[in-house]
């Protein structure tokens, strides 16, 4: 069954629905595509493989591997939060939320800028258009939010904040708010990945060693946070999951299932963050290495081309010594 109406769920903490226990077949029965966000996707999923399609047709090669990490990884896996039964029961679990909230801030921005789109764009924008996108690029805004320390600040801050304020119960009470945090866990997630691990020419790329240990220093956010949920003795929300008077779950086993799945899934989603920057960072050597070959090839090139003339005008120029007749 496709839901094409507001979910009820908001509506839950009244007593005016119950819903059925969670299950896998809820994820793909109880969908929802009337968000901003789903249409959000539409529109990008579109507008990417048109670019693809221009780049094709005047016979430019553009890897197949950027457009399924875009669209299946990247637009895919927020698709799979977002408008599938994850959402539906992201107020009526705080463990459904947060695996919502790893993907939509850690899972979908890390596929998103292995998608290349900002490249995708400069090759196929016109000239006008294109530096526009480089001037915006490289705006004051831009490096000051990109700049990996700002970055790296806004998305450790970003869940403490959400969690150990009231911003969190206002998330479950008003729907419009509960939408905006879904785009902010989005672009708070780009903010700190695409300077790390994009392909795209943005400003304030740090060496490969200092993304790295940046990336190591947010693990220990990630486990405190989760260790911290999990040990609380005051739940996420205040009282709006046992006004949801479920029968079939405890809000207090489900919050430690919730702050148990923050502090694996960090560290999971880290581990292979510092796995594909160390293959980009090979990657590069590699590329680094050929092209000093390159340079060192040209280099004695020219010095043979420039040493062959030389030796033909000294070959040309030494006097041929004729042997003298003997003389009795």
């Amino acid at each position: 069954m496709v839901q094409l109406a507001e979910t009820p769920l908001f509506a839950v903490a009244a007593g005016d629905t119950v819903p059925p226990p969670f299950s896998v077949a809820r994820i793909f029965t109880d969908v929802r595509l009337t968000s901003l966000i789903a249409l959000f996707l539409l529109v990008a999923a579109a507008v990417y493989l048109y670019g693809v399609h221009r780049l094709r047709q005047r016979g430019d090669h553009w890897p197949a591997g950027r457009t399924v990490a875009f669209l299946v990884g990247g637009l895919g896996s927020l698709a799979a939060v977002t408008v599938t039964g994850i959402e539906a029961y992201d107020t009526t679990l705080i463990s459904v939320h947060m695996v919502q909230h790893m993907v939509l801030s850690m899972v979908g921005p890390i596929f998103l800028a292995l998608g290349a789109p900002v490249t995708l764009a400069l090759r196929t924008l016109p000239v006008r258009d294109r530096k526009m996108l480089l001037a915006v690029l490289h705006s004051g805004v831009v490096r000051v939010l990109t700049f990996p320390l700002v970055a790296f600040g806004l998305f450790i801050a970003n869940p403490f904040v959400l969690y150990f304020t009231g911003l969190y119960r206002a998330t479950l009470e008003h729907a419009w708010l509960h939408e905006f945090i879904h785009a902010h866990f989005i672009v708070t997630g780009c903010l700190f990945f695409w300077p790390l691990l994009g392909l795209d020419p943005l400003p304030n790329r740090w060496p490969y060693p200092a993304r790295a240990l940046l990336m190591v220093l947010s693990v220990p956010f990630h486990t405190v946070l989760g260790l911290t949920i999990m040990q609380s003795k005051t739940l996420l929300g205040g009282d709006w999951y046992p006004n949801l008077h479920l029968s079939w779950v405890k809000p207090f086993d489900d919050q430690v299932t919730a702050g148990g799945i923050l502090w694996a899934g960090g560290e999971i989603v880290s581990v292979t963050m510092l796995g594909i920057l160390v293959l980009q960072w090979i990657k590069q050597s590699e590329r680094e290495a050929k092209r000093i070959d390159r340079a060192l090839d040209r280099a004695e090139a020219e010095e043979r081309a420039a040493a062959a003339p030389a030796a033909t005008k000294i070959t040309t120029q030494t006097p041929t010594v004729r042997p003298q007749p003997d003389h009795e």
